[in-house]
């Protein structure tokens, strides 16, 4: 998939920091939740429905299994 910008390092540092603050704050029981509503406005401001159906598809080809550590 091609990227409209992509972001430095730094940026998505930060935003990968805000990104599990916020998943912690919604907790466990409203995760899912959260996340499908924060992919869903993000995708709005994406506009194009091709194009967030393909990340959607890349998302998930690239997704790792959960591994010991995480639990």
């Amino acid at each position: 998939m091609e990227a409209v910008s992509a972001l430095d390092a730094d940026a998505r540092d930060r935003l990968y920091a805000a990104c599990a603050d916020a998943i912690t704050k919604a907790g466990a029981a409203r995760e899912a939740l959260f996340l499908a509503r924060l992919a869903l406005l993000l995708m709005e401001q994406v506009g194009n429905e091709a194009r967030c159906r393909a990340a959607l598809d890349e998302a998930l080809h690239q997704l790792p299994l959960p591994s010991l550590s995480a639990s």
